[in-house]
């Protein structure tokens, strides 16, 4: 018998025992964060999954398959040019509304198709933390000169993240480099525009299907919601039709997605979550049993689903249960947080920089949330802190990206961010 592995199971299961056995079952506290956390997943998956994160396989799987890896390398690779690389990679979220867990398989995507960490990492932080309608909504919520801070520091982030990541890295990321010189030049199957095209309608079907209803009259960001549904419709055909042009998608594939999409739609006109993911059905189902690069990209887009969603899952349920969902109590009180980030000191900053890495925000949620704390007495150094370290990460995200990088990488990449965003709110807070 080996006495050693045999010992550690039985270590595993005695914590397990002791767990289980003194459970606070019972209490008000403990039983509302069990149920916080289950809100929060349900909250998750009625908002998010098929709106966000179904088309995010999608793009990711995509990437993987349609988009030429000498492309990547060229714009994102190790050998990229740096002025190029992360000032393509910095500024890409102001396109992208999505949250730390949507922009996972999009990261996933380019990073395994050739593009160099630190790129790579630049665009998983600007991803959730610098998107238009985010920057907006923070300087009309709580004050210009905050979403210019927000806006200024997210850029900067960005590129010192991903240097960062670069330099602590740079022993793997030269041997991926002279990996990558081996590869065969692969062969373009279609003109640059098209492949272009068919990402711009996918993209705006996963932008406009989640803009948001703007403040007020909201002037042009009202305009775009009131026909975000026809936007998105009109993206979705533009698509459909790109796929059967440069694609080989049946036309009969697609004149099936077309009447079921819209046959639905005529049925439940006030339910466009459900049309929406009858068109993401119809599309998987399309592409799954079709031959070549659309085989393919179907089984790239599962391949991203079965790794990130079990994780996602289940990093939101602690999330919900360790702080509950905006305005509702979880197992560490709200009162101990806000009493925590008041004032501007080193402390509060750090303490709002970790709690926000934990935390889950989805996109635009870190505004009212942070306008809220800012009323219980939060200092505008760890506002500033949230609001940079927040977005850009959550505990869902933290697993997630743990299976693309490995341990060592996420734990570095935590890091980074959270003492960036402690001394960048510091400073601010001393200054303001």
């Amino acid at each position: 018998m080996e006495w050693k592995k045999e010992l550690k199971v039985l270590g595993w299961l005695g914590g397990a025992f002791l767990v289980a056995f003194f459970l606070p079952v019972g209490s008000a506290r403990f039983d509302g964060s069990v149920m916080e956390g289950f809100h929060l997943v349900r909250w998750y998956a009625r908002e998010h999954v098929v709106l966000c994160l179904l088309p995010a396989f999608f793009i990711a799987g995509a990437i993987s398959v349609f988009i030429r890896q000498a492309s990547v390398m060229k714009y994102l690779g190790t050998k990229a040019h740096p002025v190029m690389a992360y000032g393509v990679a910095s500024v890409s979220g102001t396109i992208l509304a999505v949250c730390s867990c949507t922009v996972l398989p999009l990261f996933g995507g380019i990073y395994k198709r050739g593009a160099g960490l630190g790129p790579a990492v630049a665009f998983l932080y600007s991803g959730p933390a610098i998107n238009v309608l985010a920057i907006v909504l923070t300087a009309r919520v709580l004050g210009l000169e905050m979403g210019l801070v927000r806006t200024v520091g997210a850029v900067i982030f960005s590129v010192v993240a991903g240097l960062a990541m670069h330099l602590f890295f740079r022993k793997e990321e030269s041997a991926r480099a002279a990996a990558q010189v081996l590869l065969p030049e692969p062969v373009d199957k279609r003109p640059l525009w098209q492949t272009a095209v068919t990402f711009a309608a996918m993209v705006a079907v996963l932008v406009f299907a989640n803009w948001g209803a703007p403040k007020g009259d909201g002037g042009f960001f009202g305009a775009v919601y009131a026909y975000k549904w026809i936007i998105t419709a009109v993206s979705a055909v533009v698509l459909g039709v790109g796929l059967v042009r440069w694609f080989q998608l049946k036309w009969i594939k697609f004149f099936g997605m077309a009447l079921s999409t819209g046959a639905v739609w005529a049925l439940f006109p006030k339910m466009p979550v459900l049309v929406f993911a009858v068109g993401l059905v119809g599309l998987g189902i399309s592409t799954a049993t079709s031959e070549g690069e659309l085989g393919d990209w179907f089984a790239s887009s599962w391949d991203f689903t079965k790794q990130v969603t079990p994780l996602l899952l289940v990093g939101v349920l602690v999330a919900g249960f360790l702080l509950g969902r905006p305005g509702h109590e979880g197992f560490i009180p709200s009162s101990l947080v806000s009493s925590l980030v008041g004032g501007n000191g080193f402390f509060a900053n750090l303490f709002s920089s970790v709690v926000a890495a934990f935390m889950y925000f989805a996109t635009l949620t870190e505004v009212p949330i942070l306008q809220g704390l800012m009323g219980s007495g939060m200092g505008k150094g760890p506002a500033l802190t949230l609001l940079l370290a927040g977005p850009a990460l959550s505990l869902p995200s933290m697993l997630v990206l743990r299976q693309i990088v490995g341990t060592k990488k996420t734990m570095v990449y935590i890091s980074i961010v959270v003492v960036l965003a402690t001394f960048t709110g510091w400073v601010y807070g001393f200054l303001s």
